[in-house]
C-alpha cells in the first residue's frame, strides 16, 4: 500500500470562493437559513475542512419576505438582555421584522453557525438585504435555487 493514502490534506485558507444569491421570497426560514448556513461553511466542497473558512459568500435578498410556519410569527420569542439587573426583554419575529427585516434570518443563521471565531468569520461571508436590491453586482454573484438543495 501507498502510505501516502493515509494522510490527511488540509487546504489552504486562500481559495477562491464563489458568490451566491438567493430570493428569500416565499422561503420557510430554518429551510433556507440551513442550506445557507451549509455552503457558508464550505460542507458542500470536497475538499471540506472544519477548522478553516472555506465556505462561499451567500447574498440573501427579500428577507422581509421570509415565511415562518404555524404561529411562529406571533408566538416565537426571542430573548434579550441589556447587561443591567431586570434588564431582560422578549420580542416576537413581528416585531423585529417591524423595526429590522433582516434580524430575524441573521438570528437564525447565527444560530446554525459555530459558537467560536470560525463562526464569526463564517457570518461575515453573508449579506442579509430586506428589498431586492444589494450592491454586489461586481462579484457576479449566481442564483442559487433554494429548493434543488433541500
Amino acid at each position: 500500500m501507498d502510505t501516502i493514502s493515509y494522510k490527511t490534506v488540509s487546504v489552504a485558507p486562500n481559495l477562491e470562493k464563489k458568490w451566491y444569491i438567493v430570493d428569500a421570497t416565499g422561503l420557510t426560514l430554518g429551510r433556507l437559513v440551513s442550506v445557507v448556513a451549509k455552503i457558508a461553511r464550505g460542507k458542500h466542497k470536497p475538499s471540506f475542512t472544519p477548522h478553516i473558512n472555506c465556505g462561499d459568500h451567500v447574498i440573501i435578498i427579500n428577507a422581509d419576505k421570509v415565511a415562518l410556519s404555524g404561529n411562529k410569527l406571533t408566538d416565537k420569542e426571542y430573548v434579550f438582555h441589556t447587561g443591567y439587573p431586570g434588564g431582560q426583554y422578549h420580542r416576537s419575529p413581528k416585531e423585529l421584522m417591524s423595526k429590522n427585516p433582516t434580524r430575524v434570518v441573521e438570528l437564525a443563521l447565527k444560530g446554525m453557525l459555530p459558537k467560536n471565531k470560525l463562526g464569526r468569520d463564517l457570518f461575515r461571508n453573508v449579506k442579509v438585504y430586506a428589498g431586492a436590491e444589494h450592491n454586489h453586482e461586481a462579484q457576479k454573484p449566481e442564483v442559487l435555487n433554494i429548493n434543488e438543495w433541500i
